[in-house]
């Protein structure tokens, strides 16, 4: 699943999809290093789209407040 950026619903669902092939204990060491590695990678960007939404909810209501919030600029 590399190369293309998936949403985060596409994230969390693949996310869900990994995790419950290494409960299940059936795949060799390789394969659950390699699962482990891509949800890590997934579960890492989640938290950035999490980060930047929330982010935007507070740059939102800092504008209808007129309160100031700290606000970390997209990269």
């Amino acid at each position: 699943m590399a190369g293309k950026k998936l949403s985060f619903e596409q994230s969390m669902a693949r996310l869900e999809e990994i995790v419950g092939k290494l409960e299940q204990g059936e795949c060799g060491l390789d394969e659950s290093l390699k699962l482990f590695e891509e949800g890590a990678r997934l579960a890492a960007s989640c938290n950035e789209m999490l980060d930047k939404a929330e982010q935007k909810v507070d740059l939102l209501l800092s504008a209808e407040t007129g309160a100031e919030t700290p606000f970390v600029q997209e990269q």
